[in-house]
């Protein structure tokens, strides 16, 4: 069975830091790319980062020059380091295998997704 866990959310001030964590199991190969993403109540799914397996990189433009995504592939497991923590940054975050998800809502019904983890910045 294939699963994403996810783990690292919680609750921090404005300016703080945490670092998330989504570690795959039961791919028969390698996952060829990840993303983050996140969803606050009352607003529409966010594409936060991606990273291919040879590291390709990609980010959000409000997560841009404050988060960092970086990947371990014989852990099989990314992670996402976020810094200058905003009030605006709560919400819950997903990782997902698939980079280009545009959807309103995450997760979908469809795909490879974690189980979501709270972040909430308190101002």
């Amino acid at each position: 069975e294939v699963q994403l866990v996810e783990s690292g959310g919680g609750v921090v001030q404005a300016g703080g830091s945490l670092r998330l964590s989504c570690t795959a199991s039961g791919f028969t190969s390698g996952v060829p790319g990840w993303g983050w993403y996140r969803q606050a109540p009352g607003n529409a799914c966010e594409f936060v980062s991606s990273i291919t397996s040879d590291g390709g990189i990609e980010y959000g433009h409000s997560v841009k020059g404050r988060f960092t995504i970086s990947l371990n592939n014989a852990k099989s497991t990314v992670y996402l380091q976020m810094n200058s923590l905003e009030p605006e940054d709560t919400a819950v975050y997903y990782c997902s295998t698939d980079r280009l998800y545009m959807g309103d809502t995450c997760p979908p019904s469809f795909g490879y997704w974690g189980q979501g983890t709270q972040v909430t910045v308190s101002s």
